[in-house]
């Protein structure tokens, strides 16, 4: 069974920085892409960030210059770096693998940011 476990989060200022990591366990193998999605109140989930396993990326027009997508492909594991937050960036961030035994997500870990 694979799991996508998320870490990071949480509250922050405007104009401040924040960190997001996810972990793959389990048996995942030939993995496509790692993603980061997110979901605001009353909109719908989009994608934030993408990285293949090639290491090419991209990124929301929102976000361009400001988020940054990694990957650790040893350990299944992607991070997600955020630096001059906006308000708008509050949501529910997502971990989403795409690999060739199908789509997983994460339980998701909210983003807030506020004065």
């Amino acid at each position: 069974q694979v799991l996508l476990v998320e870490s990071g989060g949480g509250l922050v200022q405007p104009g401040g920085s924040l960190g997001l990591s996810c972990a793959a366990s389990g048996s995942i193998f030939g993995i496509y892409t790692m993603n980061w999605y997110r979901q605001a109140p009353g909109k719908q989930r989009e994608l934030v960030a993408q990285i293949t396993s090639g290491g090419s990326t991209n990124y929301a027009d929102s976000v361009k210059g400001r988020f940054t997508i990694s990957r650790d492909n040893a350990k299944n594991l992607v991070s997600l770096q955020m630096t001059t937050l906006k308000p708008e960036d509050t949501a529910v961030y997502y971990c989403n693998v795409r690999a060739v035994q199908g789509i997983f997500w994460g339980q998701g870990t909210q983003v807030t940011v506020s004065s």
